[in-house]
This record gives structure tokens, sequence and C-alpha cells, in this order.
């Protein structure tokens, strides 16, 4: 039971905003920009348009409740806390010496052999390696675990350590890997990604081929309904013109009936 005095701390599954959210309100806001247009004058006394950067506007003269609407500066050192543990901004991995753990596999290659020639390059860390011995270790510790709970269940503390180291150790081992894994699970996306397009353009040559395909037969269709349209049109007009020479035969022989009648 917590002691009289003692501030209860309360454990929720996602924590509170921050206090400084209550300074971020309409008026703040405006304030702010009334600053950013004075300090952006010119000579003429004409506010610029200036696209202000966080480390320039740190370095106005603002209020302190205005102060918490500028980005702070990005960290690059130090730790920061999730839910209660602390997580370190470093995103390379801590040896388990930091940790204050027993490493039980070596941080470097096996030193050369005479039987190995100068000439070779130096082999990489087998991690393959150390993780199956780790995990025969695995096997045999547990045995002997099992052991002795049969036989002295009061010395199950010093097995256990035993256990929890190894597995520390299969754990820092695997994620050695991890950034193996991101480069080719990002290789895999990239990939996957590249195949995806050429599906797409494959079926967009396909499509403009379809199209062109109907509008080539349209084209075709047209030009032999104006073919037959045109043939049609010589037709009639060449009907009309052996219309028109019957009739002028015509006349000419009745003219000429009448001059021999008269």
């Amino acid at each position: 039971m917590a002691e009289a005095g003692q501030p209860r701390t309360l454990t929720t599954a996602f924590a509170p905003p921050p206090p400084l959210w209550k300074h971020f309100t309409p008026d703040n806001i405006k304030r702010l920009e009334h600053i950013k247009k004075e300090a952006s004058k010119g000579e003429d006394g004409k506010p610029r348009k200036k696209k202000w950067t966080p480390a320039e506007l740190r370095e106005l003269d603002l209020p302190s409740e205005l102060r918490f609407l500028v980005p702070p500066a990005i960290p690059t050192s130090g730790h920061y806390s999730v839910f209660g543990e602390l997580q370190s901004l470093s995103t390379g991995l801590p040896s388990l010496q930091e940790q204050g753990i027993t490493q039980l596999y070596p941080s470097t290659p096996p030193a050369e052999t005479d039987e190995q020639k100068p000439s070779e390059p130096t082999r990489p860390l087998n991690h393959a390696y150390y993780l199956l011995k780790i995990s025969k270790s695995l096997l045999l510790n547990f045995l002997e675990f099992v052991g002795i709970l049969s036989v002295a269940p009061e010395q199950f503390e010093a097995k256990v350590e035993d256990l929890r180291n190894l597995f520390i150790n299969a754990h820092h081992l695997l994620n050695l890997y991890r950034p193996h894994q991101a480069r080719e699970s990002l290789i895999m996306m990239m990939e996957e990604q590249l195949n995806r397009t050429k599906q797409e353009i494959e079926e967009m040559d396909k499509l403009k081929a379809e199209i062109t395909g109907v509008l080539e037969r349209l084209e075709a269709d047209g030009q032999a309904a104006q073919a037959s349209a045109q043939a049609d049109k010589d037709s009639k007009q060449s009907l009309a013109t052996d219309e028109q020479a019957v009739e002028d035969a015509k006349l000419i022989w009745d003219l000429l009936d009448e001059k021999i009648n008269s």
C-alpha cells in the first residue's frame, strides 16, 4: 500500500497528452503569426514572405506560452520513456557488455591459423555456428534444470540464470541480422512494386492494342461506307446523265421532225 503523501502513479494503456497541448489555442497561433510577420519586415517596413524554420523561430524573443508552439530541436542522443520503459535514441544495437550480460560467443572471428594464406580475406564471424551451439546448450541446461528440480529444488536460481543468459545471447545474435532483414524486406517490397508496375504497363499496352484495333475497324468500316456512298452517288449521277442525254436527243429529233414537215 502506498504511503501517505506519496503521489499515486496511474498506469494506462495509452499515455495522456502532455500538458503543453493547452497552449495550442487559436489566439496563441494568431499571436505567433503576428510576431513572425513583424519579424519578417524589411527596411521599407513591409512584411516579406518568408518560410520560417524551427531554428529561426527558436531565436525569436517569444513569450513562454508561445515557445511551446515552436518545434523543439531533434535530439541526437539520450533516452526517452515509452510506457514506463527507457528507450535509447541510438539505432545501433547495444552490446551485451553494455547491458551487463555475459557474452557467450566471440565478438570477432578467431585468429588466423598458419594454414590460412595471407592473401585470403578474413572470414566473418559464423553466427549460425554459435546459434547452433547455444541451442544445444539450452537443451542441456534445461535437462539439468529439470534434474535440479527433482533433486534439490531450492538450487534452481543458478540454473534459471544460466538459461536466461543463453536466451539473451541467442536473441542478441538474431538481432544482429535485423539490418540484413530490413534490407532484404525492402528489396522484396521494391521487387513486388516493380512487378506490379510491369503488370499494369502490360495491361495498359493490351488495352491500347484493343482500342487501336477497334479504331482501325471503325476507320475501315467508315471508309467502306464512304466508298459505297460515293459509288451510289456516282451511279445516280450516271443515271441522271443518261436520262438527260435521252431527253436532249428526243428534243433534237422533235426539232428535226418539225423542220422536215414544215
